[in-house]
């Protein structure tokens, strides 16, 4: 047998200094264990602007921070929103309109956007972000994809010029359109007609570290075929999911496996560390007659099933070990937004600031999105209590062993 022999001061002296080092990380980590979980619950949301009812960005910002959301995105560049969301500490990502890309081809038009449209407001207000147009390929358009490269290189190259771009990360969310395959999962893969756009911007976010970001909604692909998929898989329900046949990944609802299905198209390219996020993700609370499934139940479910997930810090079956950041859609109901029923019911709240169904938070009134805070009451406040008496627990547990070993080893 192998042994070390050390002089009993020597040991004595290091088993102390471990201790105290192992004390004190302990004890940080219990002082800081509920901040921890607070930001883990955090997620972000989006905050559509598109009605004629909608409360004052002031009070947008006291109802984020009641929530405890740290991460919105918006469709524009408003002023009002930037300069009232200074000093808030709210992450806010904006979005260049499509109409304006045309522009951007110049870049010295690029310039003079960054210079006016983000420069005075930063760093006070907190932007993260900015995504170049959205959805520029929907299948049935495909006019605006060609301008989203030169003006995504020419704002980054603007970013650099202003000393912006260590903060700013420059993206353009694409809807699941631009697959040709996505199920199984691991068959994901891009369409011919936009592979070679796909394949510069993949090129344009690895060089500068910016994540791919998409527009994913089980909610469609339900509605379309509600006969063959079953309700629970895309709620995120309790249910015996799919294996995808090739990885044996096994998949517990649509939503990751729609992103996955992007970081293997992705992967066909060449680009295997590419972070794939969601830029938006929601289920409508009311529809139209031939819009099936959009209804508060479900509307509540899946996003309080997806929540719950968030809180956990999930990752996909894909990507396990690599949180998924998600942005739900969307904040308010918007009751001037075009098209059917549903795309004016996609909010967690009406524009008074009640909620639109029940998501498992406390009762808000009216003028809670001017002061008051609320609470959750579903499972999760049980979830996020619970982690933390486990923490506090095992922490005085091991301060209460490590002298008895540290007795025995001396």
């Amino acid at each position: 047998t192998f042994s070390l022999s050390l002089p009993l001061n020597m040991t004595t002296r290091t088993f102390t200094k471990l201790y105290n080092l192992v004390k004190v990380f302990l004890l940080l980590s219990l002082v800081f264990s509920g901040n921890i979980l607070q930001r883990v619950t955090s997620l972000g949301i989006n905050y559509g602007q598109v009605g004629n009812n909608l409360p004052s960005p002031d009070k947008v910002i006291n109802l984020l921070r009641s929530l405890r959301i740290t991460k919105t995105r918006i469709y524009d560049t408003n002023p009002q929103i930037l300069s009232a969301f200074a000093n808030s500490n709210i992450e806010i990502i904006v979005t260049i309109e499509n109409q304006v890309l045309t522009l951007l081809q110049d870049p010295q038009q690029a310039l003079q956007w960054v210079d006016s449209h983000i420069k005075p407001y930063v760093p006070a207000t907190r932007i993260t972000g900015i995504m170049v147009g959205n959805e520029l390929y929907t299948g049935e358009d495909s006019s605006l994809i060609g301008y989203m490269m030169p003006a995504m290189i020419n704002i980054h190259k603007a970013l650099v010029q202003l000393g912006l771009d260590r903060y700013i990360q420059v993206s353009s969310p694409s809807s699941l359109a631009v697959l040709a395959e996505s199920y199984p999962p691991s068959a994901g893969s891009f369409k011919p007609e936009v592979s070679s756009v796909m394949q510069q911007l993949l090129d344009f976010l690895e060089a500068t570290k910016s994540p791919f970001w998409i527009n994913a909604y089980p909610y469609f692909a339900y509605k379309d075929n509600p006969d063959k998929i079953p309700i629970d898989y895309v709620l995120f329900n309790r249910n015996i999911g799919m294996t995808d046949p090739n990885t044996r990944l096994h998949y517990d609802n649509m939503m990751y496996a729609q992103v996955d299905a992007v970081a293997f198209a992705a992967a066909k390219l060449g680009y295997r560390n590419i972070e794939v996020r969601v830029a938006e993700t929601g289920w409508p609370s009311k529809g139209d007659a031939g819009e099936i499934g959009a209804s508060p139940l479900n509307a509540a479910t899946y996003n309080r099933n997806l929540m719950m997930r968030q809180f956990a810090g999930e990752g996909t079956p894909a990507r396990r070990n690599s949180r998924l950041d998600v942005y739900i859609f969307a904040l308010f109901n918007e009751d001037m937004k075009p098209g059917p029923t549903s795309e004016q019911n996609y909010g967690i709240f009406r524009p008074d600031g009640s909620l639109a169904y029940n998501l498992g938070f406390s009762t808000m009134s009216t003028t809670t999105a001017n002061s008051e805070s609320f609470t959750y009451s579903s499972s999760a406040t049980k979830s996020m209590k619970k982690a933390k008496t486990s923490l506090e627990y095992w922490t005085i547990l091991v301060l209460a062993i490590i002298p008895v070993v540290m007795s025995r080893l001396i």
